[in-house]
């Protein structure tokens, strides 16, 4: 069971809220979303590194899906930060129904996107590069990490070869807060968001099976190229 760093234990403050959270992008130009910025801000999420532009496009592109009917498992989206360093905790597990941080760890990016933070992004095989956007969770299975979560890419010429990269959600022995031990940053994957292998299990087993996961950069190729946030 995962317990909430943080919950507002209020929904009903939505009605009060009357201030805006405009977009500085080609997306949604002048527009705002007041749920938006309630749970952005009731969840403390500045504070913890994760920016409101990020925020912004995971959210934007969780509800086109939602939309469309593309999310077996509603309600719960996972964000990786790839604009901040590597040594800290970017990974974000957000339940929107109930306005709660579930989890908020570390996450590792492809060794060839960069050192301690990710600047190059490849959706080519091989590359062991991270690749960006959005994915919905699939099925488990137990490789040479142990439990792994399989990731369906949903951005054509950005992440569309998700699966046939491999590219999975696992544990890892090289993320964490002990990352020293191998070198002057965190540990880098194949192209896999890997994670600390003592959360690995819940995390996988409370996303899998059609939940959404975004992998989010400043891209200018990927924000104004994705079908998802453009559409």
């Amino acid at each position: 069971m995962l317990f909430p760093l943080l919950n507002t234990g209020n929904n009903s403050a939505l009605l009060k809220f009357q201030s805006g959270f405009f977009f500085k992008d080609p997306i949604k130009k002048n527009s705002f979303d007041p749920e938006m910025e309630l749970i952005y801000d009731s969840l403390h999420l500045k504070k913890m590194g994760l920016k409101k532009e990020a925020f912004n496009y995971a959210y934007t592109g969780y509800k086109k899906l939602e939309e469309e009917g593309k999310l077996d498992k509603e309600g719960l989206i996972t964000i990786c930060d790839f604009s901040q360093s590597s040594k800290r905790k970017r990974l974000y597990l957000i339940d929107l129904n109930e306005c709660k941080l579930l989890l908020n760890t570390y996450v590792a990016h492809g060794k060839n996107s960069g050192g301690e933070y990710a600047r190059k992004f490849s959706n080519r095989p091989e590359s062991r590069q991270s690749s960006l956007g959005f994915y919905t969770t699939k099925t488990t299975y137990y490789g040479s990490h142990g439990l792994a979560l399989t990731l369906s890419g949903l951005e054509p010429g950005f992440n569309d070869k998700a699966e046939r990269r491999k590219i999975v959600l696992h544990g890892s022995l090289y993320i964490g807060d002990n990352y020293k031990r191998w070198g002057k940053y965190m540990g880098r994957s194949f192209g896999c968001p890997a994670v600390p292998m003592k959360q690995s299990k819940i995390l996988i087993n409370t996303i899998k099976d059609g939940s959404c996961l975004f992998i989010y950069h400043p891209s200018k190729t990927y924000l104004s190229g994705s079908k998802i946030l453009n559409g």
